[in-house]
């Protein structure tokens, strides 16, 4: 994977002031940054390619609030030298915390999740767009398998239709990345990077998950919940909605782990199950 700057040469700090230009503009920022080491082709991954962008640019913190469809995203991002994840409370803080970093840096970034980030950030990018400030919003999105299988996801306003967001997001900045294809995506990332910069506005960079990220996220869990000591599944009333009462039943079967229910899933996992334990919850 090229990891050369290429355009964004242009963009790279060359001091540690803060600059201001005489119309009172938001510059780019005239900072030295230290040098980056060079990626390996084993860690060379679209979120590493994103996170060295914003380092090159002279952004050194950026305001996250972690939600499932961004935890990869951010696990790259704390891989990133020289680039440090600031948790915030809510997206909008997040946003308004970019804000100001770009007021005082020449430019900023967060990092939401899909479509309740998103539009909890909505507002923050909305001000920068009217103050000219170059905020990056990165959200990240749901899983490419679930594009065309028309399913109401989690977190979103209940409709299978994923553009919502981008269509709140078109009114308030001036470049929109949707990237869902390695093939542009190096490009589409340094195009809204670079327009940020040149036109001293918000950008939008919406990152689609894929399968890897996906096995990545399965493999972490597993690694996790091995080295757990006592294990136990706790099924919630939500195994009605979502039909899974028999996948949490093979699931249990599976992994050996002791399972019990919270009182609103009464009858949905049978108490015949040979690793139920009502001790845990208390009685039913």
């Amino acid at each position: 994977m090229d990891t050369k700057i290429g355009l964004l040469d242009t963009c790279k700090p060359n001091s540690n002031d803060i600059c201001c230009p005489a119309n009172c503009a938001v510059s780019t920022i005239q900072n030295s940054v230290t040098p980056i080491p060079v990626i390996s082709p084993s860690e060379a991954t679209l979120g590493r390619h994103l996170a060295r962008r914003l380092v090159q640019i002279g952004v050194n913190d950026v305001f996250s609030v972690p939600g499932d469809f961004n935890l990869t995203l951010l696990d790259h991002f704390l891989a990133e030298p020289g680039l440090n994840l600031v948790g915030c409370c809510n997206e909008l803080n997040a946003g308004y915390a970019a804000d100001g970093y770009a007021r005082s840096r020449g430019v900023g970034a967060c990092v939401v999740t899909f479509t309740v980030g998103g539009l909890s950030v909505l507002n923050a990018i909305a001000g920068a767009y009217s103050e000219n400030l170059p905020v990056i919003c990165i959200v990240g999105g749901p899983n490419s398998n679930d594009y065309g299988t028309n399913r109401i996801l989690h977190h979103t306003i209940g409709l299978p239709d994923f553009s919502q967001e981008l269509r709140c997001f078109q009114t308030v900045t001036c470049f929109q990345a949707v990237v869902n294809n390695l093939d542009d995506a190096h490009d589409l990332i340094d195009t809204a990077i670079s327009t940020a910069l040149t036109e001293s506005k918000p950008v939008y960079i919406y990152a689609i998950s894929n399968k890897l990220g996906l096995e990545a996220a399965v493999e972490a869990a597993a690694a996790f919940l091995n080295k757990a000591v006592k294990p136990v599944m706790v099924g919630g009333p939500k195994l009605r909605a979502a039909k899974a009462c028999n996948a949490f039943v093979e699931l249990a079967d599976a992994c050996g782990y002791a399972v019990a229910v919270m009182p609103s899933a009464k009858g949905l996992v049978p108490e015949s199950h040979p690793h139920f334990n009502r001790d845990l919850l208390g009685s039913n």
